[in-house]
């Protein structure tokens, strides 16, 4: 299939030439804040001109920790309108991986304010991470001395900004930080948005992998939109001033991805800070969302189980997206008759999807499989072991190449040699098919990951957190079927010999330290591991667990 004629604009241009279009349209909006698209330019030329004066420079990396927000967005293209690089930190993660996130991609900045979800104080977060915050620094900085006084545990850092409505002990408030751009001349922020390529990074996402930490994946500008430029039009039907609705975390590429199409056809992106059921109703039919980008059962089926939900609810909303397993997928249709639900396959390192259904595919195809790879991608099925093409049919790992892939991980070469066959097709870890028409049908992971409510979990980090617990000699994490989250941790545990401990207190142990989703469900201690030739049975851990979990 020949990709359509979409021209790839860097990410600021995006934003510049639709404003220029429609200044007075609502770009972005959320229960109780709404930004036009002219108002969002301005934001995000205030945001730009106050990095620059705190010596911010094309390719420097700039943290953003908050909740969904419009401060979020407007940070986002404030950073890209001077070619710097955007590294969004998970809001769920716990201060022991906000600190790895800091050090390992050596932000500059870190932007953030005091919407809290879900109760998360990210300013005191941010002083867990970064010991240095909870030193006297003064109230209001004053001199460039102030603004630039290093950070032991993160030498690239300079400041943290927040944007809430209080002056905080050890950051730049929102008030300090737009007076040092006043003394910018606006001229300066063209002088580095003129210079942008659409092969420069424009974004870091920081994701799970088989790794102890989280990784870094850079999204180049090109890759950013791919999915959701090519892929809104192309499979999901994008036309000019579509309503998007997608609740999702905006450092999530479920974010991304429909926003930069909504971006491209001039419309509208819905969000919510905290996401309800009853609100979202509401917002989705007194605003007239004309598309829905939930991507999880565990938020479309809130949706549909709510006592304001009927037939007529989605009436206007032509499609929508979901992942999940087929008969969910084909019963979740069942209760939309106005609208087509199609389904994706892709990760962060494609930016979202790499493949995706189309409108006019059978409602089983659009159940059963993921559809084919989008217009500038290629995807193949390999054995694992030899790294070989496979016939179709055949289950093995799915790679994907082309113009929605991203070229390696974030300071990590040799995670990256290990990513890649000859040729730049990326190895996704996951086990699939492609059928004679390409169709891609995913089939279960090759790697040791676990997928929670649309998060990955890598076992080994949470296996190797649960080793810094002064009672665990050795840990297993496992996945166990949730009927709202698809699957969460399950941990096997061994003891340090004589030590005590009881399944509470590793589990809260967890929430302390590490993002929620990533916390045991279930905590089980053993004292003899089953084994196979070399290493530990995690499927005959898992059949255990889930056994016991049926029958309670």
């Amino acid at each position: 299939m020949t990709m359509i004629d979409i021209k790839t604009l860097p990410l600021p241009e995006l934003l510049l030439s639709r404003a220029a279009k429609h200044p007075d349209r609502d770009c972005i909006v959320l229960e109780g804040e709404r930004v036009t698209y002219g108002e969002l330019e301005v934001r995000s030329r205030q945001v730009a001109l106050s990095l620059v004066a705190q010596g911010v420079e094309p390719g420097d990396r700039v943290g953003i920790l908050m909740a969904n927000c419009v401060d979020f967005v407007a940070s986002m293209f404030g950073i890209s309108l001077i070619g710097a690089i955007a590294v969004l930190y998970n809001s769920r993660f716990k201060a022991r991986e906000i600190a790895h996130v800091t050090a390992d991609s050596g932000v500059k900045a870190i932007i953030t304010n005091d919407v809290t979800e879900q109760h998360t104080n990210y300013i005191e977060l941010l002083r867990r991470a970064i010991p240095e915050l909870e030193k006297n620094r003064g109230e209001e900085f004053e001199s460039d001395q102030d603004v630039f006084a290093p950070f032991a545990s993160a030498p690239a850092l300079r400041v943290v900004i927040s944007l809430g409505s209080t002056i905080e002990q050890g950051f730049l408030g929102r008030e300090a930080f737009y007076k040092l751009g006043e003394a910018c001349a606006p001229g300066a922020i063209e002088q580095r948005r003129l210079k942008i390529d659409v092969n420069d990074q424009a974004l870091i996402i920081y994701t799970s992998g088989t790794t102890a930490m989280p990784k870094g994946c850079p999204l180049t500008h090109i890759v950013l939109q791919h999915a959701g430029v090519v892929g809104g039009i192309e499979r999901m039907g994008l036309q000019q001033g579509d309503i998007m609705w997608g609740p999702l975390p905006m450092f999530h590429t479920a974010f991304i991805q429909p926003l930069t199409g909504i971006l491209y056809v001039g419309g509208t992106y819905l969000s919510m800070t905290h996401f309800d059921a009853e609100v979202a109703l509401e917002m989705i039919r007194r605003e007239g969302a004309t598309l829905m980008f939930p991507a999880f059962p565990t938020i479309t089926m809130q949706l549909l189980n709510h006592a304001a939900y009927s037939e007529r609810s989605f009436s206007a909303v032509r499609a929508v997206l979901n992942v999940g397993p087929p008969a969910e997928l084909r019963a979740m249709q069942k209760r939309m008759p106005h609208t087509v639900q199609i389904t994706v396959f892709g990760m962060t390192e494609t930016g979202g999807s790499a493949a995706m259904c189309e409108l006019k595919d059978t409602l089983k195809l659009r159940s059963d499989c993921s559809g084919r790879a989008l217009p500038g991608n290629q995807i193949e099925i390999r054995d694992p072991d030899t790294g070989m093409a496979i016939q179709p049919g055949s289950i093995g790992e799915i790679v994907v190449r082309g113009r929605g892939v991203f070229a390696g991980y974030f300071n990590a070469p040799q995670k990256t040699v290990e990513s890649f066959y000859e040729g730049g097709w990326f190895r996704t870890g996951d086990l699939g098919s492609v059928d004679a028409q390409g169709r891609v049908t995913f089939r279960g992971r090759l790697k040791d990951m676990l997928k929670v409510g649309g998060e990955n979990v890598a076992a080994a980090e949470v296996e190797g957190f649960l080793a810094t617990h002064p009672a665990v000699n050795l840990a297993q994490v496992v996945a166990v079927p949730d009927k709202k989250y698809g699957e969460v941790v399950g941990a096997f545990v061994e003891l340090v010999p004589g030590a005590v401990a009881d399944e509470q207190e590793i589990m809260d142990y967890c929430k302390e330290e590490i993002a929620s989703f990533k916390v045991p469900r279930y905590v089980r201690f053993i004292k003899t591991w089953p084994m196979g030739a070399t290493k530990i049975l995690k499927s005959e851990l898992q059949a255990r667990l889930c056994a016991e979990v049926v029958v309670l």
